[in-house]
């Protein structure tokens, strides 16, 4: 229960005030240094949290724990002004370890969105009309992601997978609205609740070349609601509604399915390659100043080592670059609510042991400049520490 306190987000983005918040990359390992691809990667030297099938290919007696952590600055831009924040935000923590030769189980703890955002003084139009009205809003929470994974290897070339989510967690919705002379303000607590599952595979073609795929099966998020709603004009205070409890519409998430592929080179170069289509408009759920639309995401990685002499610390020292186009699931005023980002990092071993510590930077921005969208620009540093270690082996020499 300790950790469920340090598994909300922390993100500011103006965007988590749509559904249940900004949906958060909390990736392990190797893989933010990647752009976020690596589907076919197996799980032998990290856990691979984009595809259950990974988990086949753990090595035995090899018991793997993954933490880590990022830091934001964002500059958030409007037509009008720009301001800057920061923030340091957990990302997960995760153990996985072998089941049998061929099979490997992990459980991991991470955020799935975040909702938290302070809007002041927004003007937005009232539908069919010439007129506007000024939005000022607050929000915090978000739910979060305790998953169950599990794959099985068959023979040499196929592995499968799949993964069980408990999504929990809660937001606070805090928004006024002053139209004319008059403000209406809504305060809103919403808990939400629910199971996902997830089916992956990966088929090696050979030693070199191996091609995945995920399926993330559709499913609702159960809600529901503690609302206060109140109204001023002329200085007078008029409660509409104190501390009514009622279900509200649930949360609906897409079938996602992904196709990811992974090459080795001669030269110690890898490059992976995914793409994911969530279908967002089959939900058939909508929000008050937006759409929810299908999202395409792309994903593309390169990682390079050396390996001259095993001996010299930075010839096992890994390097990793990578580049990520996210269309978005959300469509306001016809414009798209997209992403883009580059990143580069290094995986440092430590010591003689198969552990590492991964460090990657990410430039990227999401959003644009119109009269109701906010861009925003982000520098990003993502700690990931991949601790690997030996367990139920007899000494041999005492």
């Amino acid at each position: 229960m300790s950790l469920t306190s340090f598994s909300q987000s922390i993100s500011s983005s103006p965007y988590s005030l749509y559904g249940v918040g900004s949906l958060y990359d909390s990736d392990f390992g190797e893989i933010p240094s990647i752009g976020s691809s690596g589907m076919a990667l197996p799980s032998s030297s990290f856990i691979n949290n984009l595809n259950p099938a990974s988990l086949a290919y753990i090595p035995q007696n090899h018991f793997m724990f993954d933490i880590g952590g990022k830091a934001l600055v964002t500059t958030y831009q409007n037509s009008s002004k720009s301001e800057s924040r920061n923030n340091f935000q957990f990302s997960h923590l995760a153990f996985a370890f072998p089941v049998t030769k061929n099979s490997g189980f992990s459980v991991a703890l991470r955020p799935y969105s975040s909702a938290t955002f302070r809007i002041a003084n927004l003007k937005l139009p009232i539908a069919n009309s010439q007129d506007y009205y000024y939005l000022t809003a607050a929000g915090s929470g978000g739910l979060n992601n305790f998953d169950l994974s599990y794959g099985y290897k068959f023979g040499k070339r196929l592995s499968l997978g799949a993964s069980a989510a408990v999504l929990f967690g809660s937001t606070s919705d805090d928004r006024s609205f002053l139209i004319l002379n008059t403000i209406t303000s809504i305060q809103k607590k919403t808990t939400y609740s629910g199971v996902r599952a997830t089916l992956g595979a990966q088929y090696k073609i050979d030693s070199t070349f191996t091609i995945a795929t995920t399926f993330k099966l559709p499913t609702q998020i159960n809600a529901s609601k503690v609302q206060t709603v109140q109204s001023v004009a002329d200085d007078v205070v008029t409660t509409v509604e104190s501390n009514v409890k009622s279900k509200t519409d649930n949360y609906y998430m897409p079938l996602e399915m992904g196709f990811g592929i992974s090459k080795r080179f001669k030269n110690n170069l890898n490059m992976t390659l995914d793409y994911e289509k969530s279908l967002w408009r089959n939900t058939s759920q909508s929000e008050l100043y937006g759409d929810f639309v299908n999202q395409d995401r792309y994903a593309l990685g390169f990682t390079y080592k050396t390996t001259k002499n095993v001996r010299k610390y930075w010839d096992r020292v890994q390097y990793a670059a990578g580049a990520n186009f996210d269309t978005g699931y959300l469509e306001v005023d016809g414009k798209r609510v997209n992403n883009a980002a580059v990143t580069f990092g290094l995986s440092l071993p430590i010591e003689n042991t198969y552990s590492a510590l991964n460090i990657s930077y990410s430039y990227g921005q999401r959003g644009m400049i119109s009269d109701n969208l906010i861009k925003e620009n982000y520098h990003k540093i993502s700690l990931n520490l991949s601790l690997d270690g030996i367990w139920f082996v007899k000494r041999k020499i005492e």
